[in-house]
């Protein structure tokens, strides 16, 4: 069955919260009229649920901006401008104490590259530092007096290149930079996902709201009908042409309508109030609701709906971030225990003088080479046991995976067939209400000539007032299931585009 139309969904868009509820406000505070685009733009920016989503994808976006700032270089300097000590150390030459006395001071400027690609870390450092020692000591048998000092004042610097790398190993920058991205990703999603579901919950409660307002003006309409029928048999019942059985029959109807006209005021107030609660507005505010509701079909294609539905789900991509977590996270067990090895390179010059113009007079050079291996012998089956942990909780993962994509197939085809289901209601309520008027219309006649009684008269009253509320409420139901269909295939039938077109 083809559905065809051209009725607007509001479009979903970040606002922001508070301006929007600045301008908001003050036109609901005046008992101005509320679109559904506004209702969904304030529940959007006063819900806790999405303020939490978007301080999760703020969170998220810092965190991977942190990391990718992390593998640029680090620039450090450390600076001692003064140091001082003094210890008395036993000389065995001299058979006594020697005080020492030491004055310095120091700077130390690094820069720090990691490498992404290899996990390792290349560092440029240049140490310069400026000491002057002093020391005393007495011969036995002098009498305490002083044998002999020593002082000196030397300038010593170091320029050295030094290159940490990490060999048979996972690489763990890379890894850690690509969780945070999934991390960003999952957070993204699920904002998407909460707005979504917020979209679903306001349209459905406004759209009741707009229902109880129906209700409110065709229960007017019924006690409207039924006083135009109590004068009738009034007038008729003071001539003595009808019986006073009908006049009272006619009183009884009009109570019935005006306690129904009660009823159906408070259900709407009572669900204003709830709708008000939902946004987030004082209670005390006077709203009216505005909402296009009418017959305008869309054009649905069930296929088109399952492979967007597939391909572009949300959850799905949740279970696949899950998986290749899973993933990294079994890579890091089988790191445990693991035949690793690590070689640090270093080279540098070293010049010492008593003047610092001259500390490269004379440098030395110094290199060093270490390689270090990490060989486990002996791990008692721990590796191999995690390992089979970690591949059961992947294979577990996928497995849920693969049911969720069911799962939003289901879904999808299930929303299709109560679309088309709202579709052959709404044709059924026209034809009722049709009826129902053209019976009411007919038997009014006939209740005014005095061929039908006032009991029989009610009754096609309650009955056309029933067929309108049920016409209303299919047609309601008809923009709620497009709506439903919208958020399980995450396509736009009525515009004919994807939700996660850039708006």
């Amino acid at each position: 069955m083809n559905i065809k139309s051209s009725r607007k969904v509001p479009p979903l868009r970040i606002v922001p919260g508070l301006l929007l509820v600045l301008l908001l406000l003050p036109s609901v505070n005046k008992a101005e009229t509320l679109t559904l685009e506004q209702a969904l733009e304030l529940a959007f920016a006063q819900s806790p649920t999405m303020q939490t989503a978007t301080n999760n994808l703020l969170a998220g976006e810092h965190n991977l901006k942190a990391q990718q700032a992390a593998l640029k270089s680090q620039f450090n300097l450390t600076v001692t401008p003064y140091k001082y000590s003094r210890n008395e150390v036993f000389n065995d030459l001299a058979a006594d104490y020697i005080t020492q006395e030491q004055t310095s001071s120091s700077a130390q400027l690094s820069v720090t590259q990691p490498i992404k690609w290899t996990d390792g870390t290349l560092s440029l450092i240049e140490a310069i530092d400026r000491r002057e020692a002093s020391s005393s000591y007495t011969m036995p048998g002098q009498s305490g007096e002083n044998f002999g000092s020593n002082e000196d004042a030397t300038y010593n610097n170091n320029l050295f290149i030094r290159l940490s790398q990490p060999l048979f190993t996972y690489n763990r920058t890379q890894m850690q930079l690509r969780e945070l991205e999934l991390a960003l990703e999952n957070a993204q999603l699920n904002y998407a996902i909460q707005k979504l579901q917020i979209e679903s919950r306001v349209t459905q409660q406004f759209l009741n709201l707009y229902y109880r307002q129906q209700s409110v003006t065709i229960a007017a309409e019924e006690l409207a009908n039924a006083q135009e029928s109590y004068a009738i048999i009034k007038s008729k019942a003071d001539a003595g042409i009808s019986a006073l059985e009908e006049l009272y029959q006619a009183d009884l109807t009009q109570a019935s309508s005006r306690s129904g006209l009660e009823n159906a005021q408070m259900q709407y107030d009572n669900a204003l109030d709830e709708f008000k609660i939902q946004l987030g507005l004082p209670l005390s505010g006077e709203i009216k609701v505005i909402a296009d509701v009418h017959k305008q079909l869309v054009e649905v294609d069930l296929a088109r709906a399952v492979e967007h539905g597939l391909r572009n789900r949300m959850e799905l991509r949740q279970y696949d971030i899950a998986i290749e977590n899973a993933l990294d996270d079994l890579v890091r067990t089988g790191a445990q225990n693991e035949f690793r090895a690590s070689v640090d390179l270093s080279y540098g010059l070293t010049g010492t003088s008593t003047e610092f113009s001259e500390v490269y007079k004379s440098p030395s050079k110094n290199q060093s080479i270490a390689i270090s291996f990490n060989i486990p012998l002996w791990d008692w089956g721990e590796k191999k046991h995690r390992l089979a942990a970690g591949e059961a909780q992947v294979n577990t993962a996928r497995l849920d995976a693969d049911e969720e994509a069911k799962q939003v197939e289901y879904e999808i085809r299930q929303a299709y067939r109560s679309l088309l289901n709202q579709v052959t209601q709404i044709e059924i309520a026209e034809k009722n209400v049709k009826n129902a008027k053209l019976t009411y219309e007919i038997n009014l006649e006939r209740y005014k000539n005095g061929d039908l009684s006032s009991k029989d008269m009610s009754f096609y009253q309650n009955q056309l007032s029933t067929e309108q509320l049920n016409e209303v409420s299919a047609l309601i139901n008809y923009q709620v299931a497009v709506l439903d269909l919208k958020i399980r295939s995450l396509y736009d039938f009525e515009k004919n585009r994807s939700v996660l077109e850039t708006k």
